[in-house]
């Protein structure tokens, strides 16, 4: 009825198709590699990797049980966090940073700010 009566040119018609495959392809599809990565991250992941969590505590995964990970963040400290909790495992391989790439801090002639008085 209402389409029938209007004349509209053949760009018209495809811009409504045309708008839902560019939003699959530039929402939908990313998301989903990034959850399909995030799976793979989660089933790879065992004993003596070192891993980053989402919340960024880094640390050696000590055991693995189910979807729990047991993670020592320091000596003799272990935590227990849920498996999708963690983000990605850490490069140990010494490839990525070494320890020229953070400049040293220099101390200041400022003194320290502290509270108005």
């Amino acid at each position: 009825m209402f389409f029938a009566a209007s004349s509209g040119s053949p760009l018209s018609v495809l811009f409504f198709p045309l708008m839902l495959v560019a939003m699959y392809f530039l929402l939908i599809r990313p998301q989903q590699k990034r959850a399909k990565a995030q799976r793979e991250i989660t089933r790879s992941i065992e004993e003596g990797d070192e891993v980053m969590t989402t919340s960024g505590i880094y640390g050696f995964v000590t055991a693995v049980e189910g979807d729990v990970v047991w993670l020592e963040i320091a000596e003799g400290i272990d935590v227990r966090i849920a498996k999708a909790a963690v983000s990605k495992k850490v490069d140990t391989s010494g490839s990525n940073a070494t320890a020229t790439d953070v400049a040293p801090i220099q101390p200041t002639d400022a003194p320290p700010s502290g509270p108005v008085k």
